[in-house]
């Protein structure tokens, strides 16, 4: 199968690249205990849904709570020069500016937005949608403070997350609301499962040493193996 294209101009090249793959694994996933949060198979996937843009420098930036640019600072702890962390519109934005100028197809559109079910504390990444496939424009990713403190992104931090998306998605769908009696195959798969659930969350209750010996019901992990391969790596050309 021929792949789109999804070309990453480098404007300022440079000997490290700043694009990955979205990775599997989380840091807070594994540190939950015997590693349950990865049971969850749609979060695992989201994970990988897309490519990362990774910091080239480690920063401090501080914001007092107040509106203007000048009240956050970025200090550079490491990385090259200059810097494209910056406070540029104020009110706590803190602002990445992507060294990269995007193309995709015709039609397709790139979702910026924060990494995927990476929480981090005292700032949360804004998303946008911009069409590269016809803009000469760069952009940015922005990041929000939800309160005056401190935060740190260190080399290799992922501070972004681009993912293509055909122009028109939504207008595609004809959304409607049914009541489930209307699905009658459907209607009863849930009823099954919905009792099976509750059997088994019984038995767990109860300390059923079947039960508890499988750990969690696997459903979800009959899903199509098609939903779970990651993306590919950008290839670097002269």
């Amino acid at each position: 199968m021929s792949g789109k294209k999804l070309i990453a101009y480098e404007i300022h090249p440079h000997p490290h690249n700043s694009l990955k793959p979205a990775p599997r694994d989380r840091k807070w996933m594994d540190d939950t205990q015997q590693k349950f949060a990865y049971r969850c198979l749609p979060m695992v996937i989201a994970n990988q849904f897309g490519w990362e843009i990774l910091s080239r420098y480690h920063i401090k930036a501080t914001w007092n709570g107040g509106s203007r640019k000048e009240d956050m600072t970025v200090e550079v702890l490491g990385g090259d020069d200059p810097c494209l962390f910056t406070s540029h519109f104020g009110s706590g934005v803190l602002t990445y500016s992507i060294p990269y100028l995007f193309r995709t197809p015709e039609g397709w559109n790139l979702m910026v937005r924060g990494p995927t079910n990476y929480p981090k504390d005292g700032i949360v990444g804004l998303d946008g949608v911009v069409e590269t496939d016809w803009a000469h424009e760069t952009f940015t990713m922005n990041w929000r403070f939800t309160r005056a403190c401190t935060v740190e992104f260190d080399i290799g931090d992922p501070v972004g997350l681009i993912q293509p998306v055909p122009r028109g998605l939504l207008e595609m769908f004809d959304p409607v609301i049914e009541p489930l009696a209307n699905n009658v195959e459907l209607q009863k798969r849930h009823i099954d499962w919905s009792s099976g659930r509750g059997h088994f969350n019984d038995g767990l209750a109860k300390f059923d040493p079947q039960i508890v010996g499988r750990g969690w019901e696997k459903d979800y992990f009959r899903a199509s193996h098609q939903t779970r391969i990651a993306a590919p790596e950008f290839k670097k050309k002269g």
